[in-house]
């Protein structure tokens, strides 16, 4: 129990009241700082876990607190080094809000560089084909053919869409940065057809994907889509949109796509990011090899 001065009055306080107020605050900062939704959410859960493990105010969190913490949640709960990372940078970012400098044991563990998991252009061609809803043939088109991330399909409104040239206008993307992207011929169909359809439907939002109750997706919904059409499809793999946004990556490398063109229609900050895609496979590789290798003859 915290007791503290307000108006004069004393005030008795639990101190799980008293943090879970921060990390109230802490989201509407994150929202402020413009943050994607799924950042907001996910920061929020992995602050007030800790907190709620802790049990102290920021100001009172020592070394040794944070030691105890991070073996939680390596040995006590058995989370992975990505999931410990996110922790830790979810931590940090809270003391950045809060304006105090961490302990300095606030470090997270290396994560591991895991290939991602992407479809092969016939195993994309057939989830796209495989689809007849017209909304979700569009979402699957628009995420495979663009590259672009979940929460940026949801943020689309019908002004980002250009259906004349095939522009697709990223507004405040990962990183707050607006972008745009490209869509191919195959696509810019499907979402005509898509459009002629939203055009009709009677609703104030100004999402140019809208649900069946006439309102914006959330990134759940395009996942659970995504994932039921690749086993309606018959796509052994798990496919969720990140899947979809690195098929789109890897086919663009294995076509002979250039890494810094690559980068800039995927939203990359750094090339560092990228440059995953040229581990994928040996094919694509040994084919860009022969196309630009040294030709050293007399």
């Amino acid at each position: 129990m915290e007791i503290f001065l307000l108006g004069g009055a004393i005030v008795f306080s639990n101190m799980q009241e008293v943090l879970q107020g921060m990390v109230d605050k802490f989201s509407s900062w994150m929202e402020g700082e413009r943050k994607s939704p799924n950042t907001v959410r996910q920061y929020r859960f992995l602050v007030s876990s800790f907190l709620s493990s802790v049990n102290k105010k920021p100001s009172e969190i020592t070394r040794d607190d944070i030691e105890r913490f991070k073996s939680y949640i390596a040995v006590d709960r058995k989370y992975s080094k990505a999931t410990q990372y996110l922790f830790m940078k979810a931590i940090a970012h809270f003391y950045r809000f809060c304006m105090i400098n961490p302990p300095d044991n606030l470090t997270a563990p290396k994560r591991s560089a895991k290939l991602p998991v992407y479809l092969s252009e016939r195993e994309a061609g057939i989830l796209l084909g495989s689809c007849a809803d017209i909304t979700r043939k569009s979402i699957l088109h628009m995420l495979a053919s663009t590259g672009i991330r979940v929460s940026e399909l949801c943020s689309l409104d019908v002004q980002d869409v250009d259906l004349v040239d095939g522009i697709v206008k990223i507004r405040a993307g990962k990183g707050d940065k607006d972008r745009i992207v490209l869509m191919t011929e195959g696509c810019r169909h499907v979402l005509v057809e898509y459009a002629s359809l939203r055009a009709g439907i009677a609703t104030p939002s100004t999402a140019f994907f809208l649900s069946s109750r006439k309102n914006r997706f959330d990134s759940s919904t395009i996942e659970r889509i995504v994932r039921q059409e690749a086993v309606k499809a018959g796509i052994q793999k798990k496919v969720t949109p990140h899947v979809l946004r690195h098929t789109f990556a890897t086919a663009l490398l294995r076509n002979g796509g250039d890494i810094r063109f690559i980068q800039r229609l995927l939203g990359h900050s750094s090339i560092s990011t990228t440059e995953i895609y040229t581990h994928v496979d040996d094919g694509a590789l040994r084919s860009m090899y022969e196309k630009s290798q040294p030709r050293y003859e007399k």
